[in-house]
């Protein structure tokens, strides 16, 4: 799962023009260490409710890959 995460973070990235992440740890906080903005987060969210049919944003802003992998693993 991690690695898909983190191949989804990465297409966001270099969309972007940003270079990719070799990896991840569930203390990387979404916007300081992974970079990403409000629009990132939100393509991020519909990426990841696509591939796993989990919003992880739906009972409030999540902010780190912990974060996020607690809310897949639900």
């Amino acid at each position: 799962m991690e690695e898909k995460i983190l191949k989804i973070i990465n297409q966001i990235r270099e969309s972007k023009g940003m270079s990719p992440l070799t990896k991840l740890t569930a203390s990387d906080d979404l916007r300081d260490n992974v970079g990403f903005t409000s629009f990132d987060l939100a393509e991020l969210t519909v990426r990841l409710e696509d591939e796993y049919g989990v919003d992880v944003f739906e009972d409030g802003l999540v902010s780190t890959i912990g974060e996020i992998l607690e809310k897949l693993n639900k």
